[in-house]
């Protein structure tokens, strides 16, 4: 169905009312599909990215969770936000257009209504915090870290949806001191960050950004024993804007927004792609790969220029099955390549090209 059809009108209950909670006899426990990201068993490496399934675990209205790898929250701050106001989500012939401006609850009423939740979600639980200050992000990371079913913590650092949004992400010394200050209250939990595409501008590029993520220096340590970040996510949406040729506005209420969607995941694999080569082999550093997730394929892409893992986003909204018939396709994928797992298949594109070209 086109992507046109299915923004804004997505209803989880009908598909499951309609018996497609379980789309295909995928055992829970396939030893191909599990991975290890950074000490948290996965049973597959597709995620459903943060703000694309609800705050939590409602996508469960859709599709059976035991059947999905993670779920990352949607991006929680401090104070509750009611994001930009209509238009905040515009399809595109590329993918899907959103401002919606991290609308959510806060940091408190998440910990109250949905922390003792957590522990009943059927699979792992990453919580995502987004923030503007570093006491700001110090507070939600320091909230989940009293949620102990939460597995993980991944900071949105690159949302270029709001003012401001990017502004950690694109400034490799204040993300080291980011990184150090949540270190410093995120002991249990393993901590990933997820970066813009923008990053490909810095000078050093992404491998710039990912190592003041992970070496930022200082004493504090997680439970890997890393000084920072365990594992980084490629990438976050594309700061895009459209606008009406009639009226000569911008289709977007805030201007502009993120691109997600098919029109990315060239750019997001070449991301994976020079971050694995560049850095993340050397430093066993995992990856996530995220941008225009919509098949198999495209997973299978991510994982062979160097990613772990995927998250869908974007693709929940053209098909809400799609994380499942991925992992699907993904585990025959494995085996007609005699891959015995995902792990094997990691960074296996035939001609690795020059990250620096």
């Amino acid at each position: 169905m086109a992507l046109h059809g299915m923004i804004g009108s997505m209803e989880p209950s009908r598909y499951a009312a309609a018996g497609l909670v379980r789309a295909f006899a995928m055992s829970k426990t396939e030893s191909s599909l599990a991975v290890d990201l950074c000490g948290i068993s996965l049973r597959t490496p597709v995620l459903l990215a943060a703000g694309t399934a609800g705050t939590l675990d409602e996508y469960s209205d859709v599709v059976d969770l035991e059947l999905i790898g993670g779920i990352v929250t949607k991006s929680i701050t401090v104070e509750p936000r009611s994001g930009n106001s209509t238009w905040r989500v515009v399809p595109t012939p590329h993918g899907m257009l959103n401002a919606i401006g991290l609308a959510n609850i806060g940091v408190k009423a998440f910990v109250r209504e949905y922390g003792p939740r957590v522990a009943s979600v059927p699979t792992s639980v990453f919580g995502s915090v987004s923030e503007f200050s570093i006491d700001g992000y110090v507070k939600v990371a320091a909230a989940f870290e009293g949620i102990a079913a939460i597995v993980g913590v991944e900071l949105n650092v690159s949302c270029p949806n709001v003012n401001h949004g990017c502004e950690f992400g694109l400034d490799p010394p204040r993300l080291s001191e980011l990184i150090r200050n949540v270190r410093d209250v995120l002991k249990t939990k393993r901590l990933l960050v997820k970066l813009s595409p923008a990053v490909m501008g810095l000078p050093g590029g992404v491998v710039a950004a990912i190592k003041a993520a992970i070496e930022p220096g200082g004493p504090s340590g997680g439970p890997n024993g890393r000084p920072g970040a365990d594992a980084v996510c490629l990438a976050n949406t594309v700061p895009a804007m459209a606008i009406d040729v009639h009226t000569r506005r911008p289709l977007l209420s805030r201007g502009g927004g993120g691109l997600s969607g098919p029109g990315v995941h060239p750019i997001a694999v070449r991301l994976v792609h020079d971050a694995y080569f560049g850095i993340c082999k050397q430093t066993q550093t995992p990856i996530v790969g995220i941008g225009g997730v919509l098949d198999w394929r495209d997973a299978a892409e991510f994982i062979i220029a160097g990613a772990s893992a995927v998250q869908v986003g974007t693709g929940l909204f053209i098909d809400p099955r799609a994380p499942v018939a991925i992992s699907r396709g993904l585990k025959k994928w494995l085996a007609f390549h005699r891959f015995g797992s995902v792990a094997q298949a990691v960074g296996q594109v035939a001609a690795p090209v020059d990250p620096s070209m």
